[in-house]
């Protein structure tokens, strides 16, 4: 995950500034034996149980997961609100004039970079994946409770959903940790470890200790179960294009072809450091991903998706409050299992990937103030989100109202069935394909220098043998989760258990991040400023008041040890307010 800089950054703080994580090149060679050693064994442990008896690791995820979802479910509804809620606090009170950086610093990077940047992150294989399968699987089948299958209203009802998924909340849960890493690293001058964010709850010192590496063991945990599970999804969605282009179903045996392949590509890129490479095959992924979604937007139902963009935004703020509220308290089991299938499962994917995106948002984001960094986190990407389901979503319940059905077809396939439907259809599936090897691989590949990042006490070129060993784990741990769904008819199955089973302990942590960098702004230096110049208007306009009544005027003159000149006098040395 390498990221260049465009320029100088401006100077004269009296923060530490540290133009990168300071990490010193003695810092940068140990591996975190106490990290890296449990983490390892935990994994390694959970591998040879799933590839020496499947069955027995299906039928205790299985158990696990209807335990949590029955114990826990309401709290991961409940944390991904608080946290758009906590966001949107922090960017519109006074902390949000706080810069990720010195008081002097500017942004590192152009608002257009960071704009491309933005959109590259935390997006790519979900799009692809569920770009056309969810919002026509709620509008063939609603969340329980809501409207009739295929009505009118369920349009509104699969829009809004969608859009609940992938805009305000998933981006929110992301900000949290880019926020928290972003202020620890460029304004306090601390380790680029999520673990040193902790350090106004613990002290320094302290965040190195026990509590500091069960975090980064809970962060790798997060971030491989997160990546694999986008890689499950990658697979699934190829062998359907595979099968889509006249080749028969998938076998399992295919399928975990497709993720070796996969992994040793992701891997060899990582190590390779070849950025600008995967930089360019990246840009290009993006100017693919554009043309599949002009040409389905043309070829497809323009008009209906046109009118569909205000529909959507309008359905989708009309029913927040509902959608934010669903629990199984109200439909029961039925509830509770779409919610595992669709909210809980995204809320854990999410957070699952926090550790990754939130990295990354943080590395690229110095500079800029907080309420600049929450305000485009959350809402740039959601727009794009926006724009990309009410196409292929739209042309997809378009196609199902018309008489085409496409919602029969397995969640992996339908975007191939739409494809199809399309003038060279056959180049687009191809397209497609290609696009979700490529967005895979891209970001694979940084989420493996992560993990070793982790590992290796906030490096930020981790050793290569320690990227290798976790992308190779990455590869291995998405097989195991096709190999417990394909014993369950739905691959999908064992991709969603595992995913929200190691999301859960870090959602943990990310509400104790919270805290903590509420308590990190508090103390803030310009925050500390401001209190004090409150404070001494106040005392002012109290002895002002209490000696002359309403007829007094409180003076303002430089302090003796400020610059001369830095306060154009008024009458006698002084500025009237």
């Amino acid at each position: 995950m390498t990221v260049h800089k465009e320029g100088k950054t401006p100077t004269g703080t009296h923060l530490p500034d540290p133009a990168e994580p300071q990490i010193t090149a003695e810092e940068q060679q140990p591996v975190d034996r106490w990290v890296f050693g449990i983490a390892a064994g935990l994994v390694v442990a959970f591998l040879v149980w799933g590839f020496a008896s499947v069955d027995s690791l299906s039928a205790v995820s299985s158990a696990v997961l209807s335990g949590l979802m029955n114990v826990g479910g309401w709290a991961f509804v409940l944390v991904a609100s608080g946290f758009v809620v906590f966001t949107l606090w922090v960017a519109f009170s006074s902390y949000g004039k706080i810069p990720l950086g010195g008081d002097d610093e500017g942004p590192e990077f152009r608002t257009v970079s960071w704009v491309a940047m933005m959109f590259s992150a935390g997006m790519g294989i979900g799009l692809m994946f569920y770009g056309v399968g969810e919002p026509l699987s709620h509008f063939a089948s609603p969340p329980p409770g809501t409207v009739p299958a295929g009505s009118p209203e369920a349009i509104d009802v699969a829009m809004a959903t969608t859009l609940f998924h992938w805009t305000l909340h998933p981006w929110a849960i992301y900000a949290v940790v880019g926020l928290a890493i972003a202020y620890s690293t460029f304004r306090r001058g601390r380790r680029s470890l999520i673990s040193s964010a902790f350090a106004p709850l613990l002290g320094e010192r302290h965040t190195e200790g026990l509590f500091g590496k069960v975090v980064d063991i809970l962060a790798i945990f997060a971030t491989l179960f997160g990546s694999a599970a986008s890689l499950g999804l990658g697979t699934l969605q190829i062998g359907a294009g595979l099968q889509a282009n006249g080749l028969p179903e998938a076998p399992l045996a295919l399928l975990l072809g497709i993720i070796a392949v996969l992994t040793i590509a992701f891997v060899a890129s990582a190590v390779s450091g070849v950025a600008k490479g995967i930089q360019w095959l990246s840009n290009i992924n993006m100017v693919l991903a554009g043309i599949l979604a002009l040409v389905v937007f043309v070829g497809g139902p323009t008009i209906f998706i046109l009118n569909l963009l205000p529909t959507a935004i309008g359905d989708y703020f009309g029913d927040m409050a509902q959608m934010a509220a669903r629990t199984a308290a109200t439909g029961g089991d039925a509830t509770a299992q779409w919610l595992a299938s669709w909210t809980v499962f995204y809320w854990a994917w999410w957070i699952s990937w926090t550790p990754f995106v939130g990295m990354f948002i943080a590395r690229i984001s110095r500079g800029r103030t907080i309420k600049q960094f929450v305000v485009g986190v959350l809402l740039i990407p959601s727009v794009v989100s926006l724009v990309w389901f009410a196409i292929f979503g739209g042309a997809a319940i378009n196609l199902q109202q018309n008489g085409t059905d496409l919602a029969s077809a397995s969640l992996e396939g339908q975007l191939f069935g739409l494809l199809h439907a399309m003038p060279l259809g056959g180049v687009l599936s191809v397209i497609a394909m290609i696009l979700v090897a490529i967005f895979f691989v891209s970001g694979a590949d940084a989420a493996s220098v992560v993990t070793g990042t982790l590992s290796q006490r906030g490096s930020i070129e981790p050793h290569r043998w320690v990227v290798i060993f976790w992308g190779v784990v990455m590869g291995a741990i998405a097989a195991i989760m096709l190999t417990i769904g394909a014993g369950q008819d739905e691959a999908l199955t064992g991709i969603q258990n595992i995913t929200i089973i190691s999301a859960a302990p870090f959602a943990i942590v990310m509400v104790a991040l919270c805290i903590a960098l509420a308590k990190d702004l508090h103390h803030d230096p310009l925050m500390r400023r401001d209190r004090r110049a409150v404070a001494a208007v106040e005392q002012a306009v109290e002895h002002g008041t209490k000696t002359y009544g309403d007829e007094f005027v409180v003076a303002v003159k430089p302090h003796p040890d400020s610059v001369a000149g830095a306060t154009k006098p008024g009458k006698d040395g002084a500025d009237e307010a």
